[in-house]
């Protein structure tokens, strides 16, 4: 009886070229897998079905990951403000975590012998689904072909035609990866430190022009309403809002950052979406909460995007952060207001119940009525004590000498 082995399958070169070999050489019994967190159509999920079971499959599953996808990882993102460098929003890093744990339970309900992805060693992919699997199912047995037999691109080309695979082998200019929080884009552009992308490399083309208002409706944290629009589930407000923010060519930008394996690398990316939603929440976030909780929040937001993006989402601090991140959006309800452009937007305000920039309490650089010039004095006076003591000690003391 031959062993089972689950492969995550996108139907591209590297994951094709692992049915074939894992079948035919290797003699598995395979299980193929492909997780959609927003990349794919129905006629595409199709296409990658017909595929897998042409190779030789013995079943293949279909997961819509896309609510998932935001439930567990996403929505922690838009609470954290999270950009990786100030720039990235993570868009491929979170999704690949979001694919790995599905593939880890398919694997553990069909209690394969094996899992396989066709990882290349080059990049921080192949350790985010080793570790999520060393994880969750420690004593499965991983298979990566490309990385072990370091196989070149042209070496897998002669190895499907030798085995009478039919598909489309030319490589395109540019290598896309589309998913809910953003689309990235590599090209040779990309591969130096100097650089930016064509115009027609962006997958997302700008075709509107002019000026359009905005209204993003939030309610503890997550974004519910656009224009008035209400949506069933927030994946589908990043989804309506990638749809009038893309046109514009809204979000574009090239990431430069360190990899797990400890190599810098350049890659670009559109995300119109989430670069809109963070900002908004961000801006809304500024006038509904105090100061201390904006420091912290930042403080442990940044350690949460960096450790999401070294796959290390199974972390128990993890969770433990997520609890702080949920907790500080219990105010953060409100609209903030939008100006679209060309290539860029700007934030032009908010209205929330729990803005704190209150005018019973006074307007900054104006006028105060919640305090007198007489308490203010004292405060100051009492604020800067102990620096003030510091000071004369000092004086006092060197006065000695």
């Amino acid at each position: 009886m031959s062993k089972k082995v689950v492969l995550g399958f996108s139907g591209g070169l590297d994951t094709t070229y692992c049915a074939k070999y894992l079948g035919e050489d290797l003699g598995y019994e395979i299980h193929s897998i492909v997780v959609n967190t927003g990349g794919f159509s129905d006629d595409e999920l199709k296409k990658i079905e017909e595929h897998a079971i042409k190779l030789g499959v013995k079943s293949h599953k279909t997961v819509n990951a896309i609510q998932s996808y935001y439930d567990r990882i996403i929505k922690y993102l838009i609470y954290g403000n999270v950009l990786k460098n100030n720039t990235y929003p993570l868009s491929v890093s979170a999704e690949r975590l979001s694919q790995a744990l599905h593939i880890a339970e398919h694997t553990a309900a069909l209690k394969a012998d094996a899992v396989a992805h066709g990882s290349t060693g080059a990049g921080n992919d192949q350790v985010r689904f080793d570790m999520i699997f060393h994880i969750m199912i420690p004593n499965t047995e991983i298979i990566t072909p490309i990385r072990d037999l370091k196989l070149s691109r042209e070496a897998e080309i002669e190895y499907l035609r030798n085995k009478g695979v039919e598909m489309n082998f030319e490589k395109a200019m540019y290598s896309i990866n589309k998913g809910l929080w953003g689309t990235s884009v590599g090209g040779k552009e990309t591969l130096s430190s100097n650089g930016m992308l064509p115009e027609e490399a962006w997958p997302t083309q700008v075709s509107k022009t002019g000026n359009e208002e905005v209204k993003l409706s939030f309610e503890k944290g997550e974004l519910w309403k656009i224009n008035d629009k209400k949506f069933k589930h927030p994946s589908e407000a990043v989804l309506f809002l990638q749809s009038i923010a893309g046109p514009y060519g809204i979000g574009r930008d090239i990431h430069v950052g360190d990899t797990i394996i400890g190599i810098k690398g350049r890659v670009g990316f559109e995300a119109a979406a989430p670069m809109v939603i963070i900002k908004a929440h961000h801006a809304l976030e500024k006038h509904v909460l105090s100061k201390w909780q904006l420091q912290w929040k930042d403080q442990l937001a940044q350690f949460y995007g960096n450790w999401l993006h070294e796959g290390q989402i199974l972390d128990p601090v993890m969770i433990d952060i997520e609890s702080y991140l949920e907790s500080s959006q219990r105010n953060v309800t409100g609209d903030v207001f939008i100006q679209l452009m060309p290539y860029r937007f700007q934030v032009t305000g908010i209205e929330s119940k729990f803005d704190l920039m209150n005018s019973k309490f006074g307007k900054y650089g104006e006028m105060n009525n919640g305090w007198t010039g007489t308490d203010v004095r004292g405060f100051s006076k009492i604020f800067g004590n102990q620096t003030m003591i510091y000071h004369q000690v000092k004086e006092n003391a060197n006065a000695k000498n």
